[in-house]
């Protein structure tokens, strides 16, 4: 895909999240919005996947360590092919649905079942390690929030990974600013993120999370990056696209009603059809 094709996926993607969380009557907008454009980037350029074979050897995986974002993923794997759209954006979180409210690996294609923060993180080093140790090629895409780095879990993952040289590693930091209880910086601050992943002994790469060209780069450069892991820290806008959701920490854990959800579906498919 070219940079305007991804920018009008990432659109579907949020479009698919808003409709899976308004059809649900819960779950979590905020940061599924905010990270829609790295994931689009992730599943239709980045990642060496096949939708129709999910366990295919030697393939890329992406855990979504921060998990309540999980939405976000399952928009993107929907639109790629590995299950059907439709079913996604109907079933999620309803009793009997293998599309809960957080990823679930029995979903073909979710390569960890995650929501306690920082997990995630720590599984996915270790997929790394072991892909190392096998000799396989496939490389490792780790997402998390920033409120995520208040864990201490992250920090000795981030260790770990940085001691074994895990250049098959990549995290992605969503920094959009706020978490379920407000700012991160009034809660507990996590900056300056890129300073202590570097202390860590991290390649940091710091970059607009919304510019779809920014993202591309990122992801070339830490394919370049021999010897240690790497860190792209995205600044973000939680609850990007939709106008009465942007940096509104309200809208971390909260499903849009009706005339919500059809102003956000309104104007979310104008700014696609402003791309051309």
């Amino acid at each position: 895909m070219d940079i305007r094709e991804l920018e009008k996926t990432a659109l579907d993607v949020r479009i698919g999240v808003i409709k899976a969380l308004s059809n649900a009557g819960s779950g979590h907008p905020g940061g599924s919005l905010s990270i829609a454009d790295v994931v689009t980037a992730l599943y239709f350029n980045e990642m060496n996947i096949d939708p129709g074979n999910p366990g295919m050897k030697g393939r890329d995986k992406c855990v979504f360590s921060k998990g309540h974002a999980g939405p976000a993923q399952l928009s993107a794997m929907g639109i790629a092919g590995y299950f059907d759209m439709d079913d996604f954006t109907a079933n999620l979180r309803k009793m009997g649905s293998i599309f809960q409210g957080h990823p679930n690996m029995k979903i073909p294609g979710v390569e960890m079942s995650t929501g306690s923060l920082g997990q995630g993180f720590s599984a996915a080093a270790g997929m790394a390690m072991a892909n190392k140790l096998d000799a396989d090629p496939g490389r490792i895409y780790v997402v998390l929030g920033d409120g995520e780095l208040q864990e201490g879990l992250v920090w000795e993952a981030a260790m770990s990974s940085s001691h074994y040289g895990l250049d098959n590693l990549v995290a992605i930091v969503d920094h959009n600013g706020l978490q379920i209880d407000g700012r991160n910086d009034d809660v507990m601050t996590v900056n300056p993120i890129g300073a202590k992943f570097k202390g860590f002994g991290w390649n940091v790469i710091e970059i607009d999370g919304h510019d779809m060209r920014q993202i591309l780069d990122a992801f070339a450069k830490a394919r370049g990056c021999k010897g240690k892991p790497t860190v792209i820290v995205a600044e973000t806008v939680k609850g990007k696209g939709v106008s009465f959701m942007e940096n509104q920490a309200g809208w971390h854990g909260k499903a849009p009603n009706e005339e919500q959800t059809d102003q956000a579906l309104k104007e979310l498919e104008a700014a696609k059809a402003a791309i051309g």
